[in-house]
This record gives structure tokens, C-alpha cells and sequence, in this order.
């Protein structure tokens, strides 16, 4: 049962990787940095220099000055501090600070955390297994969260009631706890709309970070 979700939820995230590179006309393209390739800004991360020198991850995108961009990837980043991407991109010497993949990864989490409360805020979102159960049953579910961190047959069950609703596993039960008011959060949906499709994007932002295959 679980190798089955698996496999369907590597189908949705392939469908949902596809329509976002076929709208790539209507999101602008970046190259990586690291890896050379053009992507669509929706599965990339921003960085400029500060006025410092320093390097900074513009999560938000709206930081001023030329922008860095690469693929929603640690280990992309890592390779890029090494080996000194970041300064001879810019022609000059830029500060790497220690921790600035854990500060990426942070901020790209908090941009999510901070996206859910908003949904529960608005009415948007609800969690639990049969509050969320419920939605998708009646059809009210534009976007599934599971934690990352849940146990394998629960997320399984939860995959097959999905469907072919997005499913998103990039943040913890204690990050989908905060977003939802409680300590931790196991299932959490969202309605359809603007909101569940800028969670969707940044929750895949935030997975791709995290699937380190180093």
C-alpha cells in the first residue's frame, strides 16, 4: 500500500513539475548558478550580496540588487559556496556565512509556516485525519500537507483518499503544529485557490531543499 502511494504521489509531483514548466512562458526563467540549467523562478531560490558583501537568501524575491539564482536544491547551494560561484558571478568577493543553508533552509520553511497560518486564519485549512478526511471526500481540498516526519501507514491512507490532489511532505509535524495552532499538526487541507497554489510552490521549494543527496 505504501510503495503504491509512493508511486502515485512521484506521478502527482512529475504532473505538478511538467504544468509548471509548461506555464513557464507566464513565469520567467532563470539559470542555476550551480548546475547550468534553466528553470522556472517557482523551483528556484534567490540570493543577492548584501551591503556588506555578504550573501543573503531572498526567499521572498524582493530584495534589491542582482539576484543569484539556484535550483531549490542543498546541495546546489553547498557546491556554489565552495566553490566560490557566488563571487565570480559577481566579480567580487562575497562572504559566505556558516550557516547559510540552514538559514535558507529556515527561511523557506517559516515563508511556508507563515503561508498555512494564513490559510487557517481565512478559514482556508483545517487538520486533522477526519476533519481532512471529510474535505477530500466532499471535494473541498485543493492541496494536502502530511508531515514529513508521520508514520508511513497513516500517510499512505491519507495518499489514497488524496487522489489526484497535489500532496505536499516538506515540513514537520511540529512546523504544521505551529502553522495550525497546536503543537504538532499531522494532515492539514487547504481549500483551493491562490493560497493553496503559492503553498503548493513553496512547499516544493522547501522539499527539493531538503531532499539532499549528499
Amino acid at each position: 500500500m505504501a510503495t503504491a502511494t509512493a508511486k502515485l504521489r512521484g506521478g502527482r509531483n512529475r504532473q505538478r513539475h511538467e504544468a509548471q514548466d509548461a506555464d513557464a512562458a507566464h513565469d520567467s526563467m532563470r539559470r542555476c548558478l550551480a548546475g547550468g540549467g534553466v528553470l522556472p523562478k517557482a523551483r528556484m531560490i534567490r540570493f543577492v550580496v548584501d551591503g556588506g558583501g555578504a550573501l543573503v537568501p531572498d526567499v521572498d524575491e524582493r530584495l534589491p540588487g542582482r539576484g543569484f539564482w539556484l535550483s531549490a536544491d542543498k546541495d546546489a547551494l553547498k557546491k556554489a559556496c565552495s566553490r566560490n560561484l557566488f563571487a565570480r558571478a559577481a566579480r567580487a568577493s562575497v562572504l559566505i556565512p556558516s550557516d547559510v543553508v540552514e538559514r535558507t533552509e529556515l527561511l523557506l520553511a517559516r515563508r511556508c509556516i507563515n503561508l498555512v497560518a494564513l490559510a487557517r486564519r481565512a478559514g482556508q485549512a483545517v487538520q486533522g485525519f477526519e476533519k481532512v478526511r471529510d474535505w477530500l471526500r466532499s471535494g473541498r481540498v485543493g492541496l494536502l500537507l502530511c508531515a514529513a516526519d508521520a508514520g508511513a501507514a497513516g500517510r499512505a491512507k491519507m495518499g489514497s483518499l488524496a487522489g489526484a490532489v497535489p500532496v505536499v511532505t516538506a515540513l514537520t509535524a511540529g512546523e504544521l503544529g505551529a502553522a495550525a495552532g497546536r503543537e504538532h499538526a499531522v494532515h492539514v487541507a487547504i481549500e483551493p485557490g491562490r493560497l493553496a497554489d503559492r503553498i503548493d510552490r513553496e512547499g516544493q521549494r522547501l522539499a527539493g531543499f531538503r531532499a539532499t543527496t549528499s
